[in-house]
């Protein structure tokens, strides 16, 4: 393995601090509710909002301030996520009546969380497409509540108009102009406006990322994510542009964003290099994404594809494109990614917005233990059984050999009783 660019070390971050602004925040909005929480929009977002729920009379002002063009596009992404997520949803079945032994039933329902809240970032970027990503697969499953917050845009008390016609598009039914480490604390204890929620899902920043952590208990959330990461890899058969345009979409998100190239094809690497570069030239946002590729960019030439997938699988990243002539060969052996792009024709920002995929994935290797949000994540598999008379009798006994070993008393006299009652 030979490496043409080497990132910087992710240092474990101290979070001693973090966590005790995030614990402090929480403990207000617990104890003051929505005072806190105007206290916080003022502080952080010169906000003066009477009321944190979004009318119906904002949501019909955002959609004037679209043009045609744009709602159709919403509208257009919107269809593609929920057709997936309903093909998804057929999946995911219940189960009748499965025998282990003749008169004991065992099953299991499909259930979905009664409520959740889908938290849509506002930044640097109006997230409109978290809003998608997240209501429309809460809403497939069949979750009764579904509320969604995202901060306002400073000065203005107001979200984003795109954000709101997309939460309005994907089916929401209620809306909060809160963001940050304080709407976590509001959704998951409640407020005098805003009724507590059984799951919180969605990115934001360190702040958002820290209370979701410390909140994880009272409140389901899907994961803890870090910054964006996008991996390639490359067998020197594609166009360096395109993996370089690629690149640099992740690494405008921030500048802790990453993007790797994993190649055969050493010449193809440097390629690569030299074309972010060029791009970089003329990119918009390249203030942010030269900062993150200089800082977690990276290139590794290796000696196959197969130590390319052992690599990767180790690396565990969230987006993983496959740029090589024969995706299909590689497919068996990749076990850890968020979401897989398979081939040059399928660039990462297709799932990003309007594929019908999900874009909220596990970062930082969280994907070695989990899959990204889908319409699964606000399912509960619950089980359950009967038995008949003849059943009880044949199993009271093991239980109660079994629970004896344990030294559960209890446990025994309840099959016991049972057994000697019948």
């Amino acid at each position: 393995m030979k490496i043409l660019k080497k990132s910087q070390e992710r240092t474990e971050e101290d979070r001693r601090e973090l966590s005790r602004m995030v614990q402090e925040i929480i403990d207000n909005v617990r104890a003051n509710g929505d005072n806190a929480l105007k206290e916080y929009s003022r502080k952080f977002d010169q906000c003066e909002r009477e009321w944190i729920r979004v009318s119906q009379d904002e949501v019909k002002e955002a959609y004037e301030q679209l043009s045609e063009q744009e709602i159709a596009d919403l509208k257009a992404a919107a269809s593609n996520i929920r057709a997936f997520a309903q093909a998804q949803r057929e999946t995911v079945k219940p189960l009748e009546n499965f025998s282990p032994m003749p008169g004991i039933f065992l099953g299991h329902r499909i259930i979905p969380v009664n409520s959740c809240c889908c938290y849509v970032p506002g930044g640097n970027y109006p997230l409109y497409s978290t809003a998608l990503m997240l209501i429309i697969p809460a809403k497939t499953a069949g979750v009764k509540r579904v509320a969604a917050c995202s901060p306002v845009m400073k000065g203005t008390g107001k979200i984003n108009p795109k954000t709101l016609a997309a939460m309005d598009i994907a089916g929401v039914d209620e809306i909060y102009a809160v963001g940050g480490a304080q709407a976590i604390a509001a959704f998951s204890y409640g407020t005098e406006e805003i009724a507590p929620v059984d799951m919180i899902v969605g990115p934001g920043n360190r702040f958002v990322t820290e209370a979701k952590r410390q909140c994880y208990g009272q409140v389901g959330i899907d994961f803890v994510a870090g910054p964006s990461e996008v991996l390639v890899i490359a067998d020197g058969s594609g166009t360096p542009e395109i993996v370089a345009a690629d690149l640099l979409a992740q690494s405008e998100h921030d500048a802790n964003a990453k993007g790797m190239v994993v190649t055969t094809d050493e010449a193809f690497g440097k390629a690569v290099m030299d074309a972010v570069e060029a791009e970089l030239q003329t990119l918009e946002t390249a203030e942010i994404a030269r900062k993150s590729w200089e800082t977690y960019g990276e290139v590794v030439v290796v000696d196959s594809l197969e130590e390319a997938v052992d690599l990767v699988n180790g690396y565990a990243p969230e987006h993983l494109e496959l740029n090589v002539q024969n995706p299909d060969a590689l497919l068996d052996g990749l076990t850890n990614y968020g979401s897989l792009f398979i081939g040059e024709n399928t660039a990462e920002v297709f799932g990003d917005y309007a594929s019908g995929t999900n874009h909220t994935l596990p970062t930082l290797k969280a994907a070695r233990y989990t899959g990204g949000v889908w319409v699964g994540t606000f399912l509960k598999t619950c089980t359950h059984q009967s038995m008949t008379p003849e059943a009880m009798q044949k199993l009271a006994p093991l239980v109660s050999r079994l629970a004896d070993g344990e030294g559960l008393m209890g446990h025994k006299q309840a099959a016991d009783i049972r057994y000697k009652e019948s």
